[in-house]
């Protein structure tokens, strides 16, 4: 357990510069404290005592102000920044090195039991406030952007940004070198500019969103009549 925790803080000072010692993590990092709470929570739910779990689960996110669910599957050396409103749902799988910070949801978009959550794979960095919904898969060493909507699979090395995320840029070769919150390169960012045919897509978009609300509505009144 001790080399367990040793490692645990290790990933912090690699990974935070305001990091001043290592007695400063132990006893004042909330996201450490979380993922320590949820390696016992994780343990009572893999021995089905569930109402335990939960309980111990819900401790932690008064405590910390992380919400993570006792079923989510975590790895080795998570590092969770700041880590205030951080909710990591029943089914999410995080590999080893993952990084998140302040506000990041890994959530579902159904109801249904089973695999509805993400999985991220080694080294993936998420920027503050992004959400990760649904049961897909983001590749080793992917960083999502900050306040990105990431809906679909994400290649490793990818660089997502944006509502919904798209990918702009892929590194063939896994960087993995750390970008804090995920922020991509400036060659990334200016490979994806706002462009006058992306406007006018979306105009199109809601120009025919508009004619389709009308169309319901004057048929209605018709009804009505």
């Amino acid at each position: 357990m001790l080399k367990y925790i040793s490692s645990e803080i290790e990933s912090y000072i690699d990974r935070d510069p305001a990091a001043r010692s290592r007695a400063e993590i132990l006893f004042t990092y909330s996201g450490l404290h979380a993922v320590l709470w949820h390696r016992l929570a994780h343990s009572l739910y893999n021995r089905r005592w569930y109402f335990m779990a939960r309980f111990v689960s819900s401790l932690s996110r008064w405590f910390t102000g992380i919400e993570i669910h006792p079923g989510a599957k975590i790895g080795r050396r998570l590092f969770i920044d700041h880590g205030l409103g951080v909710v990591i749902g029943e089914t999410a799988e995080l590999g080893d090195d993952v990084t998140l910070y302040q506000g990041v949801t890994l959530g579902g978009t159904t109801l249904e039991v089973g695999k509805r959550h993400p999985t991220l794979e080694d080294g993936v960095i998420v920027g503050a406030g992004a959400k990760v919904l649904g049961p897909f898969t983001v590749g080793k060493n992917a960083r999502i952007g900050s306040n990105s909507v990431v809906l679909n699979e994400v290649p490793a090395g990818a660089t997502v940004i944006g509502i919904p995320g798209r990918v702009v840029k892929v590194d063939p070769e896994f960087d993995d070198s750390f970008d804090a919150y995920g922020t991509p390169t400036q060659e990334a960012s200016r490979a994806a500019p706002v462009t006058e045919a992306d406007l006018k897509k979306q105009i199109e978009l809601l120009e025919k969103r508009i004619a389709q609300l009308e169309s319901k509505l004057t048929s209605r009144d018709r009804e009505d009549v």
